[in-house]
């Protein structure tokens, strides 16, 4: 059952979800994509970087990153983060409080990943340049594979998986361990939480996710491993930890994705957390985010050299 805490970060999302719903039903204009980004809350607010967190602007061989480090800690393991926000969506305003804390939890530094969006850059532009981040982490700061791991909420968990799918075909190395926050791996929308967890969710609609999807996809096949990588083969992929909730429309991603990297045999974590929204450990004050957090931080401390 969910704390208070939560649900009143609940209540939050379900009024702002409401306000969504009657803006539409009365034929209010779709935001641009310029005025949703600069509108885009993914949690119940937005939680600003700690103080003592220092960004420095990166160019990732041509992709905008950026490092995200404790002051006074020298750290040579790496976090590769990769935000959520359906391809369109999201940046370090709207995730790197999460993606700084799962990196003081672990004792590792944060790559933000500033990866290009839709519909301006549609497939396989996000893709690309999560690949060029990843290979310009291992070459050009010659940091070890095994000491690099990924992270990525929703969207961002898909985009994790798919450039860890593209690195393997392709015979280069992986990071050690992969975290996945209620991924996006099905752009089909075909999963039974597609239908069953509409009344629950009050985030995201399938109407919604089918728009951000499309605006992504730009008429590739949404059923292309590349961009739903729940159709390609998962075998050889490092260890995985997903967390989803259950008042979440992509439920069965997560339910399915961890069924499917099982039989691949590849090492999985899942973590199903009972009536607890899209990307919950987003929700910072909250006893569910902090169990998450250290969740996280434990499964990258067993499995990334150097922690």
């Amino acid at each position: 059952m969910p704390s208070t805490e939560m649900e009143a970060a609940l209540a939050v999302m379900r009024a702002r979800q409401r306000a969504a719903a009657a803006a539409v039903e009365a034929g209010q204009a779709e935001p641009t994509p310029d005025e949703a980004r600069a509108s885009f809350v993914p949690g119940d607010t937005l939680h600003p970087l700690p103080a003592d967190v220092r960004v420095t602007d990166v160019d990732a061989g041509g992709v905008a990153a950026h490092w995200l480090d404790v002051q006074g800690e020298n750290r040579t393991s790496v976090l590769v983060f990769l935000h959520g926000g359906g391809f369109q969506l999201g940046s370090l305003a709207s995730d790197g409080e999460l993606a700084a804390r799962l990196g003081r939890a672990a004792g590792m530094r944060v790559l933000f990943v500033d990866y290009r969006l839709a519909p301006e850059h549609p497939f396989p532009a996000a893709l690309d340049d999560a690949r060029t981040a990843w290979e310009w982490l291992c070459v050009a700061q010659g940091s070890p594979p095994m000491s690099v791991a990924f992270a990525g909420d929703s969207a961002g968990g898909g985009l994790a998986l798919s450039t860890l799918v593209a690195a393997r075909d392709a015979g280069e190395p992986l990071p050690a361990a992969v975290v996945l926050m209620s991924p996006t791996v099905d752009l089909t929308g075909s999963g039974e939480s597609m239908r069953d967890r509409v009344a629950e969710d009050p985030v995201s609609t399938p109407q919604l996710l089918a728009r951000l999807a499309a605006d992504y996809l730009d008429g590739v096949d949404p059923r292309t491993p590349a961009a739903s990588p729940l159709f390609g083969s998962l075998a050889g992929l490092p260890p995985l930890h997903i967390e989803v909730g259950t008042a979440d429309l992509l439920l069965s991603d997560a339910e399915r994705l961890a069924a499917a990297a099982t039989a691949a045999g590849v090492e999985v974590q899942l973590v199903v957390g009972q009536g607890l929204p899209h990307v919950f450990p987003l929700l910072l004050g909250t006893p569910e985010a902090q169990d998450a957090t250290e969740r996280i931080a434990r499964f990258l401390r067993e499995r990334v050299e150097g922690l």
